[in-house]
C-alpha cells in the first residue's frame, strides 16, 4: 500500500515561509491499495487538493474513514471535490461509529449558517455503511481499531495488507486517559511490530509538562518510546504544533532520533510532511 499526506498539521491550518517543508494543511492522508483503491483518513483543509487531483484524473470513488469530529479533522470535508461529481461515488465507512455519528457529523459541518451549501444539495452517490464488524475490510486490506485518548473521543486504525501495517494514531495522549481511552501499554501492543506508525507529536516534553496534560496530545519523547517499545519499523511524527517551524520540527526529529540510539532501537523515524508519500 502507498500512503500519501495532503495534511500533517494541528488544530489550524496555518502558512508563511516558516512553513514550507512539513506543509501548514490540517489532517488528510490518502492511502492506496494494491489494486489502487483510495482510502481517505480525515478530511482536514488538505482533502482540498486530493479531490483535485481525484477529479482531475478520473478517479471517481473511495472510501473514508474518520479518527474524530473535530473541526481540524472536518474542516476540509465541504471543499472535497469529489462530493460534487454526479458520477461519483463516496463511501463512509460507520465503523468504529454508528452510521447516525457519521450522517450528523456530515451535516453539522455543512449546516447554515457556515456553509451555504447543504448536504442535501451533493451530487455524489453518498453510501453510509452500517455493518461494524471486529475488523472492516475494504478491497484488499483489513482495518481493525482502537478507542483514541482524546476529548471527546477518537478511533485510530491499524491497516494491514499481505502483512504489512500501517497504524494512525493521531490526536492520542499517551500520559492521560481520557473517557474512552486506554493506556500507554494497550496502544503499545496495538501498535506491535507495525510496519510503519504515525502518532501525534504536538508537544515537547517541556511544553506537555508546562499544562498540557490533558489536552489531548502526545509529546514527541513519549510517542518514540512508544515505537522503539514495539518495535515498530518506521516512525512519522505528526499533527505538528501550529507553532510549530520547519527548523523547529527538525529538530525535533533530531532528538528523536538521539532517543532511539540510546535506547538501542532500529526504528527508523522521520517527520511528516505535505507531499509526502511512503510505502508499505
Amino acid at each position: 500500500m502507498i500512503i500519501r499526506c495532503w495534511g500533517a498539521r494541528g488544530s489550524i491550518s496555518v502558512c508563511g515561509p516558516e512553513f514550507l517543508r512539513y506543509g501548514g494543511e490540517t489532517t488528510c492522508l490518502e492511502l492506496r491499495t494494491k489494486n489502487d483503491a483510495v482510502i481517505i483518513l480525515d478530511a482536514g483543509t488538505g482533502i482540498r487538493k486530493l479531490g483535485k487531483q481525484m477529479v482531475k484524473n478520473g478517479e471517481l470513488s473511495c472510501d473514508f474513514l474518520f479518527t474524530h469530529a473535530h473541526w481540524d479533522h472536518l474542516m476540509g470535508f465541504p471543499f472535497f471535490h469529489l462530493l460534487y461529481h454526479p458520477d461519483a461515488q463516496v463511501r463512509l465507512q460507520g465503523c468504529p461509529y454508528a452510521r447516525q455519528y457519521v450522517e450528523n457529523l456530515i451535516s453539522r459541518v455543512m449546516a447554515p449558517p457556515n456553509f451555504p451549501v447543504r448536504p442535501s444539495d451533493l451530487r455524489a452517490n453518498m453510501v453510509f455503511e452500517p455493518v461494524c464488524p471486529s475488523d472492516l475490510t475494504i478491497d484488499s486490506v483489513t482495518v481493525s481499531s482502537i478507542p483514541l485518548s482524546h476529548p471527546n473521543r477518537g478511533a485510530g486504525y491499524r491497516i494491514t495488507e499481505d502483512g504489512r501495517s500501517f497504524v494512525f494514531l493521531t490526536d492520542n495522549e499517551l500520559d492521560f486517559a481520557h473517557p474512552g481511552g486506554l493506556s500507554f501499554e494497550e496502544y503499545r501492543e496495538f501498535v506491535r511490530d507495525a510496519d510503519v506508525l504515525y502518532h501525534d507529536a504536538e508537544y515537547t516534553a517541556e511544553e506537555y509538562a508546562g499544562g498540557k496534560q490533558g489536552w489531548g496530545h502526545a509529546s514527541y519523547p513519549r510517542a518514540v518510546q512508544l515505537a522503539a517499545e514495539a518495535g515498530v519499523g518506521r516512525l512519522g511524527l505528526f499533527h505538528h504544533n501550529q507553532d510549530r517551524t520547519d527548523d523547529e520540527v527538525d529538530r525535533i526529529v533530531e532528538h528523536s532520533r538521539e532517543i532511539l540510539r540510546e535506547m538501542g532501537s532500529d526504528t527508523e523515524c522521520f517527520a511528516v510532511a505535505v507531499g509526502s508519500e511512503i510505502r508499505v
